[in-house]
């Protein structure tokens, strides 16, 4: 008998079968051709009219944007295949980046401290028979997404959105002057459509037309009660050396309801790798020694696990005219993260003032809309992090070759101060503090890595690493143009704009240390 059917079959009886879903398609992606749907077709006729000047397909995340575009007076519906509802598990992040929801004043200083359902102080980040360090401030507050969600949702619904509940996306087809949205049995004539679906949308399936992701991350965990301490977190740590090909890393949180732990490992796409049924059996017997507790004194609220797939190609290039990914779909979120609500709120203004620039322009071509998910050379360094963080399937590493790098990267970042440390900790990548961290980083951690990354890698990872400097240079220039620019006419002024922001945040440069 092993651990995980027992505890997760007490909890739902269908947590089990979910869990098992999930690794067939998982062991789906390993092993099979991805199939390529035909949900995008194109038109050479006029439309004439639209009713609509967005329609949105995924309103979990979704439901942000469409709720910052309808206050600026568009037309907007959001298509949701089941009722729009947040989930019971807490979203993390840092105070900083929700202060977008008071500046696009979606949401007043009372519902922001309504939305926010836990914070904590400090997070931990250590390794195995190495470093340790502890922050404050650090994607330690929980934000409850059944009332953010739930206030978006009414507010949009006020000021005149279009909510269209258990109506999944079908097809659309792109026309000259607009496009058409079929979604269950109604057609929605748009302007624009953004896809909101995530990882699995079958758009971005479409426009990466079969390509296998390079990487995935496995994420299992819970929620329960019981722990003796809950005041602090781990942002991320590891107990052990490298298992099973892999390096197990855990996270930890208090949650309104317990206190919440994953564990999360970052792989290939090999057939022979291991599932989510086997890594959840894994999580329950490291579990107790991660934490200090016994199994038997938890209560579980819920098992959480998912896999989040990962491709060096991106953001994911949409080839036709009108359609915008956004999110997990358009595959912008970095390598070394999970994405989701973090990767959104982060990127929500620049999409909402560049979608309404677009709008306004009426510059909604696939190269025009290919700027609102600009190459951002600070996403792209992190492919070659991910790599060091794993192992391939064949290869024979030290045990504790990845702990020993993390200990040395981290000591190094630690030591050069917080300008260094938290945005890395954010999933931000700046110039400046790469540069420093990589002069001090022991050597000897990194030449033995060397043959394991591969020449070509590290030439790309160069390259990328050439264009975060050059970005970094790039924007104070572009903002030297300010003046100029805001007198341009619009569409003149849509590429600037878009151009400053592919600077800014491709460098790292939206950054705001509080």
């Amino acid at each position: 008998m092993t651990l995980t059917e027992p505890l997760v079959s007490l909890l739902e009886h269908d947590v089990l079968e979910r869990l098992r879903k999930a690794d067939q398609l998982l062991q789906g992606l390993r092993t099979q051709p991805i199939s390529v749907p035909c949900v995008v077709k194109e038109s050479s006729q006029s439309l004439g009219s639209v009713d609509w000047d967005v329609v949105i397909s995924g309103g979990t995340l979704g439901i942000l944007l469409a709720a910052a575009l309808q206050q600026q007076g568009y037309r907007i519906a959001v298509i949701e295949q089941g009722i729009l509802r947040g989930r019971e598990q807490e979203w993390n992040i840092s105070r900083q980046e929700l202060t977008v929801f008071l500046e696009l004043e979606l949401l007043t200083e009372a519902e922001l401290t309504t939305a926010i359902a836990t914070e904590y102080n400090p997070a931990r980040v250590s390794f195995f028979q190495g470093y340790e360090l502890w922050v404050k401030n650090v994607l330690n507050l929980g934000v409850d997404p059944v009332f953010l969600l739930e206030t978006l949702k009414n507010k949009f619904l006020h000021h005149g959105g279009k909510l269209l509940e258990k109506t999944p996306f079908q097809a659309a087809t792109v026309h000259p002057d607009g496009l058409v949205v079929k979604a269950g049995d109604i057609s929605l004539k748009s302007r624009l459509f953004i896809d909101a679906m995530g990882h699995f949308s079958p758009v971005a399936k479409q426009a990466r037309n079969g390509h296998k992701p390079e990487g995935l991350c496995l994420v299992v965990g819970s929620c329960a009660k019981g722990y003796d301490k809950n005041e602090s977190g781990d942002l991320i740590a590891s107990i052990t050396p490298i298992l099973n090909q892999c390096q197990y890393f855990w996270e930890a949180f208090p949650a309104r309801d317990g206190r919440t732990t994953y564990l999360f490992t970052y792989l290939d796409t090999h057939p022979d790798r291991f599932g989510l049924e086997f890594f959840m059996e894994e999580y329950l017997k490291w579990l107790p020694i991660y934490q200090n507790v016994e199994l038997e004194k938890l209560h579980f609220e819920r098992f959480l696990f998912g896999f989040f797939p990962s491709y060096r190609q991106s953001p994911n290039k949409t080839p036709w005219h009108r359609i915008l990914a956004v999110g997990d779909s358009s595959g912008s979120q970095s390598p070394v993260s999970f994405g989701g609500f973090g990767a959104m709120v982060r990127h929500l203004k620049r999409l909402t003032d560049g979608i309404t620039e677009a709008l306004k322009a009426d510059v909604l071509d696939a190269y025009a809309l290919s700027l609102l998910q600009p190459y951002q050379p600070n996403i792209s360094v992190t492919w070659l992090f991910q790599k060091t963080m794993s192992v391939a399937m064949n290869q024979k590493a030290e045990p504790n070759q990845i702990n020993n790098l993390m200990s040395g990267v981290f000591q190094v970042m630690d030591q050069l101060g917080e300008d260094v440390l938290k945005p890395f900790l954010q999933d931000v990548i700046q110039f400046p503090a790469l540069a420093k961290t990589l002069i001090l980083v022991n050597p000897k951690l990194v030449l033995p890595l060397l043959p394991q990354v591969g020449i070509s890698p590290l030439v790309d990872w160069s390259f990328h690493y050439f264009n975060l400097a050059l970005y970094s240079g790039l924007f104070p220039l572009g903002k030297l143009l300010n003046p100029i620019a805001n007198n341009l006419p619009d569409i003149p002024k849509y590429y600037y704009h878009r151009w400053l922001d592919a600077w800014k945040y491709g460098s790292g440069k939206d950054y705001h240390n509080s």
